[in-house]
């Protein structure tokens, strides 16, 4: 029975060890990693510049998406003799307008 606690504690004792080395060696790998806070938010800074001309045309393109789409629905509305077909064209046509706006009131706060 005492040879066994013995290899028992000896086992134990190499994986406590394996365990450590691990723990130190992940440690050291994160600290090498780690970089300056601001070339980071600089980094990212610029890379969201870079983005925002492509997100604005593509606002553009969904806005004028949007717009095609709901004259046809004001279309049909007219042509069914809907009684509230203005009230849709005010909303599809406040949807476009807004989304226009936006895109243009945004580029040029952020002077972007």
């Amino acid at each position: 029975m005492k040879k066994y606690k013995k290899t028992f504690k000896a086992a134990a004792f190499k994986i406590r060890a394996t365990l450590m080395a691990a723990v130190i060696l992940v440690a050291t790998n994160i600290t090498a990693l780690a970089q300056d806070g601001n070339a980071g938010i600089n980094e990212a800074n610029q890379k969201v510049r870079g983005y925002f001309n492509s997100g604005t045309s593509l606002m553009y393109a969904v806005g004028a998406l949007l717009g095609l789409i709901g004259a046809v629905k004001v279309y049909q509305k007219w042509n069914a003799g809907d009684p509230d077909t203005g009230k849709v064209a005010a909303a599809w046509f406040g949807s476009c307008v807004f989304l226009v706006i936006v895109a243009t009131v945004i580029k040029s706060f952020f002077g972007v």
